[in-house]
C-alpha cells in the first residue's frame, strides 16, 4: 500500500508596479507598498509595515537620486511568503550600491545602513535588460512583530 505525500499549502502574494524616477514616484512607491501590506494583513503602523516602508523609501530614493537614467522608470516588486516580505527595486543604472564606510560627519549616505539594520538580509542582482535589482527581505512574523 502506497501513501501519497501531503503537501503544505503555501500562499505567495505579489505586487508589481512601475514608477517615474522622480521624488513623487518614490513617495508613491512607499505609500502603495504600505497600502499593499495592509491588504495582506499587516496594518499601518505595525513593525512589519514600518520596516517595509523604510526599506521601500530608501531604495526608491536611491533609484531616483543615484540610479536614474533619463526617460526610464523604476519598478517595485513585493513578494509575501511564509512570514517574509521580499522587496525588489529595479532601475536601469548599472552601478550596484555598497555599504558606505562609517563617517559620522557625512551629511548623507546612511540609507543602506538603515536597510542593513532593518532588513533580515539584502543584496543586489542583475536583471533582464539594463541595470540592476536591489532587494531586501523583512520579517512579518516573530516575537517582536
Amino acid at each position: 500500500m502506497s501513501t501519497t505525500p501531503t503537501q503544505e499549502s503555501v500562499t505567495v502574494r505579489t505586487f508589481s508596479q512601475r514608477f517615474s524616477a522622480t521624488r513623487r514616484g518614490a513617495r508613491l512607491a512607499r505609500r502603495l507598498a504600505v497600502h499593499q501590506l495592509d491588504q495582506w494583513g499587516h496594518p499601518y503602523g505595525t513593525p512589519a509595515s514600518d520596516a517595509v516602508a523604510l526599506v521601500v523609501a530608501e531604495l526608491a530614493a536611491n533609484a531616483v537620486l543615484h540610479g536614474r537614467v533619463a526617460g526610464r522608470d523604476f519598478e517595485l516588486r513585493l513578494h509575501h511568503r511564509d512570514g517574509t516580505v521580499r522587496i525588489e527595486l529595479s532601475d536601469t543604472h548599472p552601478a550596484h550600491p555598497e555599504l558606505p564606510a562609517h563617517d559620522p560627519t557625512a551629511e548623507g549616505g546612511r540609507g543602506l545602513l538603515l536597510i542593513d539594520a532593518v532588513a533580515t538580509r539584502w543584496g543586489t542582482s542583475l536583471r533582464g535588460g539594463p541595470g540592476k535589482t536591489v532587494w531586501a527581505e523583512c520579517e512579518t512574523e516573530g516575537p517582536d512583530l
